[in-house]
């Protein structure tokens, strides 16, 4: 009888239902997957203010927010913001652009595959964040080091993600293409890149927090101005709330990077089946 009723309700209050249903389920699941982190925040605050620990070990979570605001309205935060963001996302663009082309060559020129092969298996498992000392030797404290170190660190994944995303090209799109009377640069711009595309927006998707860490860590060591250059001063002034207001602002703008990457792989690839698994 229910089923009955339902169908005989107007289309319109039909389609209504659904999308109301809809919007249902995913408040359902984003509050799923907020429980945790709410969860987090709220012992973060009352394990402060229990009086377990001094609140220069862990100041409570409402002070820091208030720290996070008066950085805001004072303009300190925007501006070490903006430095960190300039310097991080220069050098994943250029490790993304290098990344990419290198990987290309690679997979399609065997002198430059023989060449590079050794370098990249020696480097990508290399903490390169042992070579710092040396680009402050030559470049100096200045952000075109920074920058440097970032493009160091977040190159290999995009060129290690190209090569393979390159290799599992299928074959036949390839030899198809060919007798079709495409061209080598056609079979790389037109064929084996956007069919290897998903592989490297995973590359590009483990490179740009890596480019945002390398940055913060980079700024903890050279000083200057920055995210992580503001956390080492207020460490070093025995700040606990300026330490941990950097922490918070790290983690939401990290956060926000990797939502607005995924964002950008669901539209590159609304033509792949695992956009039309998620529609």
């Amino acid at each position: 009888m229910a089923r009955v009723e339902d169908l005989s309700a107007p289309p319109v209050a039909r389609a209504a239902d659904g999308e109301r249903g809809r919007g249902l389920n995913a408040a359902a699941r984003v509050a799923a997957r907020s429980f945790s982190l709410v969860l987090l925040l709220v012992a973060w605050e009352l394990i402060a203010r229990s009086g377990k620990v001094t609140p220069f070990m862990l100041p409570p979570l409402s002070a820091v927010i208030a720290r996070i605001y008066d950085d805001a309205t004072s303009g300190v935060l925007w501006a070490n913001l903006g430095l960190t963001l300039f310097r991080a996302m220069v050098g994943f663009f250029i490790a993304a652009a290098g990344g990419i082309a290198l990987g290309a060559g690679m997979s399609r020129l065997r002198p430059m595959r023989w060449f590079f092969d050794p370098l990249i298996s020696i480097g990508f498992p290399m903490p390169k964040i042992a070579f710092l000392p040396i680009i402050m030797l030559w470049l100096g404290v200045y952000d075109v080091s920074k920058i440097c170190m970032v493009v160091f660190d977040a190159i290999f994944p995009v060129v290690t993600a190209t090569l393979a995303g390159l290799a599992a090209v299928d074959k036949e799109l390839i030899w198809s293409a060919r007798n079709m009377g495409a061209r080598e640069h056609e079979l790389i711009w037109q064929v084996a890149l956007p069919a290897a595309l998903p592989q490297i927006l995973t590359g590009l998707q483990v490179a740009l927090p890596i480019a945002l860490i390398v940055e913060i860590v980079v700024e903890m060591a050279m000083g200057g101005y920055g995210l992580g250059a503001a956390m080492m001063s207020a460490s070093r002034f025995a700040d606990s709330r300026g330490v941990f207001a950097g922490i918070v602002e790290v983690a939401i703008v990290g956060y926000a990077l990797i939502k607005v990457m995924a964002a950008i792989r669901r539209r590159l690839l609304l033509w792949h089946h695992e956009a039309q698994a998620v529609i």
